[in-house]
């Protein structure tokens, strides 16, 4: 759990915004449990949260995707335009409800917590430790207009072709909130032969499968969800799906994907952690390793230990995570050479790979 509040700082004003009267009295609940957050307010539509922002003046909303008189997404998309702040989407673990919750986070919502369909009291108060973080870092989140770091949009990174030293080249990512935008601006650029890269979000398993999709049509190389023994291929992105971890692993002279569905690690599954450890076990120095934003200190120490097997690791930059906590934990244990803003990202890890130099080194 991230730090409460010290005694005598001001608390957290958190507005509930969702059409179920059990939702909001839950999250009400768990908020006012907190020592450092308190539910201000709780609407069933964006109409009266509309008043209730203009009377209670919110540090963090959470807000359904799908409510009566107008949905979750024609709100957010308007209070982002006219009153920028720190919202927490909540979707139903449905594909509909996750294809929503992705074009949520595009509009600017900093994350979204998944509203179980069954036992909803249960599921929720299973998570209430899980909510509350959740709206800590979004009390903290760096607010972007969807047009603040200047993108890549539709440059071109160029072919890799012969430049590549070594054709075992592997590149790690890992990401947790902010990371869907941020994994989005560092893919696109790629070219399609870019060596193959494997990525560890912090991401619900009825999430996952929709967010590759996404990728892939934005992206020039191919992403998917990883699958259990599939060879790792240049040119191929491969997401960690929300219900295992992904490691990297050895079968003959070939890299394979292993998904493993064993206990949580730092409270993930998918855990950054895992994924970079196996790289430091199986690539050493042919791994490149990539730590997006995202809060917590998950991946740094297995971050580290690519590190010391040999690879080259980079950090997303604070001024453009939306949560510059672990590649913050990163760099302070001193696991990674280089710190780069999220859009030069794609261009020095592609310079790294074909063995041009470096620059702001650690």
């Amino acid at each position: 759990m991230l730090n409460a509040a010290k005694p005598g700082e001001r608390k957290i004003k958190v507005l509930i915004v969702d059409d179920s009267a059990l939702i909001r009295s839950i999250l009400k609940e768990i908020v006012n449990s907190q020592p450092d957050m308190e539910a201000v307010g709780a609407a069933s539509n964006p109409l009266q949260a509309r008043e209730m922002i203009k009377t209670y003046n919110p540090d963090v909303l959470t807000l359904d995707v799908e409510m009566p008189e107008m949905d979750g997404l024609t709100f957010l998309e308007k209070l982002m335009r006219l009153r920028p702040m720190p919202v927490l989407m909540i979707s139903t673990l449905t594909e509909r409800g996750s294809v929503a919750a992705l074009r949520a986070l595009e509009l600017g919502a900093v994350d979204f917590l998944a509203k179980p369909r069954l036992g909803v009291m249960e599921g929720m108060q299973a998570y209430a430790d899980e909510i509350a973080d959740k709206i800590r870092a979004a009390s903290r989140a760096r607010l972007k207009s969807r047009s603040s770091s200047p993108a890549f949009g539709g440059i071109n990174l160029p072919s890799v072709g012969s430049r590549l030293s070594s054709t075992e080249k592997l590149i790690m990512v890992g990401s947790s909130t902010g990371g869907t935008e941020a994994l989005k601006e560092f893919l696109m650029p790629m070219p399609a032969d870019a060596p193959a890269i494997l990525i560890a979000q912090h991401m619900p398993e009825a999430f996952t499968k929709s967010f590759a999709e996404r990728l892939n049509g934005l992206s020039k190389m191919t992403v998917s969800e990883a699958v259990h023994n599939e060879r790792v291929l240049p040119g191929h992105a491969y997401l960690a799906p929300g219900h295992s971890h992904l490691l990297l692993k050895r079968s003959g002279s070939n890299y394979v994907i292993a998904l493993s569905q064993s206990e949580p690690v730092n409270r993930h599954r998918p855990s950054v952690e895992v994924l970079f450890r196996s790289a430091a076990e199986c690539a050493g120095e042919n791994a490149i390793g990539v730590m997006l934003t995202g809060m917590g200190k998950d991946g740094a120490v297995g971050m580290l230990e690519m590190r010391q097997a040999g690879s080259y690791n980079f950090a997303q930059d604070e001024a453009t995570c939306v949560v510059y906590g672990m590649p913050r934990a990163a760099v302070e244990i001193g696991a990674v050479q280089e710190i780069v803003p999220i859009h030069e990202m794609a261009q020095r890890v592609l310079s790294r790979v074909v063995g041009s130099g470096g620059r702001n080194r650690l």
